[in-house]
């Protein structure tokens, strides 16, 4: 698909690999809708990009906002094409411990966030996708959700986590043929360590320590490296119903 004309969709793209996926888009020629919580920074990003961007507040865990913004995107000629889903949430905490079991609460929240929210955004964009007219290969759109190494390397207190994330990765392939019929690509990435607001709270000596840690390129991941690949994904056609690792060759250890 050729991202220059097309419209699109950034969920959790006021900040991090969301706020370089709206930039790398909109970059390209895209007209970009950024959906995130954060009304400062989403509006900020909107000003900044100008033209072409504009700003949704919405929450993943709520239909009625995320259809709003999905609706958004779609008003734009040939209606919604790319949609990206960056929005979520972490959380370290062990089975059980000295403070007794894992809680509940949190688990459900994190279970909700991440891969309830995923797939909220995931449905609600391919229902308007759906009724695009093809292009002249046939595509009618392109999902991308994140997932996290984690899914598969997940370490000791990240129960939780690792089981949202993974959950991203097991609905990949069904919705991916779900959706194979009407012209609809489902794909996801899994990030490794990469240089967000997440890990901009640790001190520069422990952020180095984790770049070190990644067999090559041996640094954090830079959140436009995110962005490059989702814009390939979107302009890869052949790609779909598959979850890519984006981690230097890093296999987590169990702490």
């Amino acid at each position: 698909m050729e991202i220059d004309g097309q419209s699109a969709l950034v969920f959790g793209g006021a900040s991090g690999l969301g706020a370089a996926t709206s930039r790398a888009l909109h970059e390209r020629g895209a007209s970009v809708v950024i959906a995130d919580l954060n009304a400062e920074k989403g509006e900020a990003l909107a000003s900044e990009l100008g033209d072409r961007a504009r700003f949704a507040e919405a929450n993943v865990m709520e239909s009625e906002p995320v259809e709003a913004a999905v609706a958004a995107a779609a008003e734009a000629e040939g209606g919604l094409r790319i949609s990206v889903c960056c929005a979520g949430i972490g959380w370290a905490q062990r089975v059980a411990g000295k403070q007794g079991p894992h809680d509940l609460e949190i688990f459900h929240n994190v279970i909700k966030v991440n891969l309830i929210g995923t797939f909220n955004v995931l449905r609600h964009a391919c229902s308007v996708m759906a009724s695009n007219e093809p292009d002249e290969g046939g595509e009618r759109g392109v999902c991308v959700n994140t997932a996290s190494i984690a899914a598969f390397d997940g370490q000791i207190g990240q129960v939780a986590y690792a089981a949202s994330k993974g959950g991203v990765v097991g609905l990949t392939l069904p919705a991916a043929r779900d959706m194979a019929s009407r012209g609809v690509r489902v794909m996801t990435i899994a990030p490794g360590l990469f240089d967000t607001p997440l890990l901009a709270a640790l001190p520069e000596e422990q952020r180095e320590a984790l770049g070190a840690g990644i067999p090559f390129p041996s640094r954090l991941g830079l959140p436009e490296e995110y962005a490059e690949l989702a814009c390939h994904v979107a302009e890869n056609t052949m790609l779909n119903g598959e979850t890519i690792r984006l981690d230097g060759a890093l296999r987590m250890p169990p702490k």
